[in-house]
C-alpha cells in the first residue's frame, strides 16, 4: 500500500509538472470540472458543523493565493446505516482538523492514525481509506498540515446535558412524590370529616343552608369593585404625568363599571354586559400598568387611598350617629298627630270630668299591678293592649300608667275610650306628686345648677358630631325626665302596695306573666333577667371604675340585668330603704364622674345584691339595636323588649322584628286612621 502510494504520487508529480505554466487555466478547468462531478455524483463535503462552511470558504482563498498547492482528491468508504457499504470522493480541503498528514519516509508512519475525530454518540460512526493522489512540495511531507480546529461537541457540553437530564428526572421523581403525599392528605382529612359527621341532626347539612352556597357567587362583582380601586390608583398617576388620554380611558371605564355593578351584591345581580365591561377594563388597567407601574408609587397611593376611606367612614360613622339618635328623638309626624287630635278631643267632649271604673282596685295588693311610665300613647296601648290579650283573669289585673303634663289629657282620653273588659286602668299626672321636688330628688336638684344648665342648654355648646355619639346619645331629653327616674320612688308613688311588676313602654307581652308575682325572690327586691354574656354588659361597661369610689365598693365583672321587665318587692325595698341608697349614690355623681346620665348604672348600684335572676325565657332584649337574634328565642319569650333606637314605631324600626308590635295596635281604631297611622 505503501509503495503504491509512492508510485501514484511520483506519476501524477510527473504528469502533472509541463502543465504548470496553465494553473490558472487549468484551475478553473478543474473547478468546473468538480463542480460538474459533485453534482452528479450526489457529492457532499464532510464536515462536523456549521461552521467548517466558513472554513472551507478561507481554505478556498488561502488555495487561490498559493497556486503553487494542488488539491488531493480522497476516496472515503463508510457504512450507512443499513449496513451497506457507501464510497465518496472528498478533497483534502475539505477534510476536518482532525485530519493528519505525514511524510511517508517517516518510521512512524504506520503507527500514525489516520484520523483522530471525537467520538460523537449522535454520529453515525465512518471507517475510511486515505489514497493521496498527487503533491507538489516535498516540505508538505515533513511537516504536519493542520487545518482549523473543528467545533464537535465538547466532551463538557455533553456532560451538562446528562445534568440537565438527571436534573429533570429528579424533579419529576419529586413532583410525583408531592402529589402522592397531597392525595394522601386529602383522603385523610376526608375520612375524619366523615368520622365527625353529625346525622343524627336533622337539616344541619342540607345545601339549602347558607353556608352551602356558592362562596365564589360574588367573584365577579368583587372583580369589578377591585378594577375600580385599581383604576383610579393609576388615573391619579397618569395626571400627575400629564397623560390625559389614559387619564381620560380610565376615568371613563371607572364611571360604567360603577354604573354595571349598580346595587349588586351577587354575579347573579349583574347585568349579562358587565362582564364585558370588566374585561374591557382589564385591557385598559393592562395598558396603564405597561405604562404607570411603578411598586413604590402604586404603594403609595393605594396607602393615601386607603387612609382617606378610613377618614370618609368615620365621618360617615359620625353622621349616621347624628342622624340616628335625631331620627329617634324625633316624633313622627302621625305619633305627633294623635296625641293632638286626643287632646282636642279630650276638652271638647268634656272627658275631663270623666273618670276610670274599678277605682277600688287601684290599691288592693291582693291583685296584680303594673306600673308604666310613658309619654306616648300609642306604645303605652300596645303594653297594656298585649298584657290583657294573654292573661286568664283580666278582672285581676291593674294597670297604672303615669304620663307628663303635656300627654296627661291624650293618654286619659285613649284609655277612656278603648277600655279593656275586667282590667283596672289608672292615669297620672307626674306633676301631680307635690313630694316630688328638688328638696327631695336629687336629679331635679342637679337640673337646677349651673353646671347641668351648661352641658344641655347652652346654644354655643360643641357640635354634636365632633363631640362624639356618646354624648350625644347622653344629651337625649330621656335621661332628663322624671318619667325615667320615677321607677326609684315606686313606694313613694304606690304606698299600699306589696309587690309591683314595672313594664317599659317599648315592650310586648306575648305570655301571661301572671306567674312572676310567685316567683320568690329569697328575699331580694328586685327580680330581673340577666344581660352578661361572657365580658359583655358587666358593672365595668357602665360604671367608672377608675374612681376608687366604685372599684372599692363594687366588683367589675358583676352581671348586669335589664331594665324594662321587672318584679319589685316594695315590702323589702322600704325594709332596706333603697330609695336613700338611690339618693346617695345620685349625690356623689352630681359631677357625673361615676357614671353617665341615664337609670340603668344609677340601678346597678342601688340593687347591688339586691337582684334576684330570673330565667332568660321571660325577658328578650336587643330587637331595637340587634338585627341577629335568634327568632326561636323571640317567639318563646314572654316579652321582647325593643331597647335601642329602632323604635317599632319609628321607621328605623328593624324590618323583621315590627310584626311582634304592630300585632297589638288597633290599626282600625278611627284615630289612628284619621293620623294615617297604618301598617
Amino acid at each position: 500500500m505503501k509503495e503504491s502510494s509512492r508510485i501514484s504520487a511520483l506519476f501524477l508529480s510527473i504528469f502533472f509538472f509541463p502543465v504548470m505554466i496553465h494553473v490558472a487555466q487549468i484551475r478553473a478547468e478543474v473547478s468546473d470540472m468538480s463542480t460538474l462531478r459533485r453534482e452528479r455524483e450526489g457529492y457532499f463535503p464532510l464536515y462536523d458543523c456549521p461552521q467548517c462552511l466558513d472554513r472551507q470558504d478561507q481554505s478556498n482563498i488561502s488555495f487561490a493565493a498559493h497556486p503553487d498547492e494542488k488539491d488531493i482528491d480522497i476516496i472515503v468508504t463508510y457504512s450507512d446505516p443499513s449496513g451497506a457499504v457507501r464510497i465518496r470522493s472528498v478533497r483534502s480541503r475539505d477534510l476536518s482538523a482532525s485530519w493528519v498528514w505525514k511524510n511517508p519516509s517517516n518510521e512512524n508512519y504506520d503507527l500514525t492514525k489516520s484520523s483522530q475525530v471525537v467520538d460523537d454518540p449522535f454520529q453515525p460512526k465512518m471507517s475510511s481509506t486515505v489514497q493521496g493522489r498527487h503533491s507538489t512540495n516535498d516540505h508538505q511531507y515533513g511537516s504536519e498540515m493542520r487545518h482549523p480546529k473543528s467545533s464537535a461537541v465538547h466532551p463538557l457540553k455533553l456532560k451538562r446535558r446528562m445534568l440537565r437530564r438527571e436534573r429533570r428526572e429528579r424533579r419529576t421523581a419529586e413532583l410525583i412524590q408531592q402529589d402522592k403525599e397531597v392525595d394522601n392528605q386529602m383522603q385523610e382529612a376526608a375520612i375524619k370529616r366523615a368520622m365527625e359527621l353529625d346525622t343524627t341532626l336533622k337539616g344541619k347539612y342540607s345545601i339549602w343552608r347558607k353556608e352551602y352556597e356558592n362562596p365564589n357567587s360574588d367573584s365577579t362583582v368583587k372583580l369589578m369593585r377591585d378594577q375600580i380601586i385599581m383604576a383610579r390608583a393609576y388615573a391619579t398617576v397618569a395626571k400627575a404625568k400629564n397623560n390625559n388620554m389614559l387619564y381620560d380611558s380610565l376615568m371613563e371605564h371607572s364611571r360604567e363599571s360603577q354604573l354595571a355593578i349598580g346595587e349588586a351584591t351577587s354575579d347573579s345581580e349583574l347585568h349579562p354586559s358587565a362582564l364585558d365591561q370588566a374585561k374591557a377594563m382589564g385591557h385598559i388597567l393592562s395598558t396603564a400598568k405597561d405604562q404607570l407601574y411603578h411598586c413604590m408609587t402604586i404603594a403609595k397611593k393605594l396607602r393615601a387611598m386607603l387612609q382617606s376611606s378610613e377618614t370618609n367612614v368615620n365621618e360617615l360613622k359620625k353622621k349616621s350617629a347624628f342622624l340616628i339618635q335625631l331620627a329617634a328623638k324625633t316624633v313622627p309626624k302621625p305619633l305627633h298627630c294623635l296625641p293632638l287630635l286626643l287632646t282636642t278631643e279630650y276638652f271638647l267632649r268634656g272627658y275631663e270630668e270623666k273618670d276610670f271604673p274599678n277605682k277600688e282596685k287601684l290599691e288592693d295588693p291582693s291583685l296584680y299591678h303594673y306600673a308604666i311610665f310613658s309619654d306616648n300613647v300609642l306604645a303605652a296601648s300596645v303594653v297594656v293592649n298585649s298584657t290583657v290579650l294573654h292573661v286568664k283573669e283580666p278582672e285581676k289585673h291593674v294597670f297604672h300608667i303615669v304620663t307628663d303634663k303635656l300627654n296627661f289629657a291624650a293618654m286619659k282620653m285613649w284609655f277612656l275610650v278603648n277600655p279593656h273588659p275586667g282590667a283596672a286602668i289608672q292615669v297620672q299626672n307626674v306633676d301631680d306628686f307635690t313630694w316630688l321636688n328638688s328638696s327631695y330628688c336629687p336629679v331635679l336638684r342637679q337640673l337646677e345648677s349651673a353646671r347641668m344648665i351648661e352641658y344641655y342648654f347652652k346654644a354655643h355648646q360643641t357640635s354634636s358630631l365632633t363631640a362624639g355619639s356618646d354624648n350625644l346619645k347622653y344629651r337625649n331629653p330621656k335621661y332628663l325626665s322624671m318619667l325615667n327616674h320615677l321607677r326609684f320612688y315606686l313606694p313613694e308613688v304606690y304606698p299600699k302596695l306589696d309587690k309591683i311588676l314595672f313594664l317599659d313602654d317599648d315592650i310586648v307581652i306575648q305570655k301571661d306573666l301572671t306567674p312572676l308575682w310567685s316567683v320568690n325572690l329569697q328575699g331580694m327586691v328586685n327580680g330581673a333577667v340577666e344581660t352578661c354574656k361572657e365580658s359583655f354588659h358587666r358593672f365595668d361597661k357602665y360604671l367608672n371604675f377608675s374612681n376608687p369610689k366604685i372599684s372599692e365598693n363594687f366588683d367589675p365583672n358583676s352581671c348586669g340585668w335589664a331594665f324594662g321587665m321587672n318584679i319589685f318587692d316594695l315590702k323589702e325595698w322600704r325594709k332596706r330603704d333603697i330609695t336613700g341608697i338611690y339618693h346617695h349614690w345620685q349625690d356623689m355623681n352630681e359631677d357625673r364622674s361615676l357614671w353617665k346620665l341615664g337609670t340603668l348604672p344609677p340601678g346597678l348600684i342601688t340593687f347591688y345584691n339586691l337582684t334576684y335572676p330570673l330565667d332568660r325565657s321571660w325577658h328578650v332584649l336587643g330587637l331595637g339595636y340587634d338585627p341577629a337574634l335568634n327568632l326561636t328565642e323571640i317567639d318563646n319569650a314572654a316579652v321582647v323588649h325593643y331597647n335601642g333606637n329602632y323604635k317599632p314605631w319609628l321607621d328605623l324600626a328593624i324590618a323583621k322584628y315590627k310584626s311582634y308590635w304592630s300585632r297589638y295596635v288597633m290599626f282600625d281604631n278611627i284615630y289612628l286612621q284619621l293620623c294615617n297611622i297604618n301598617e
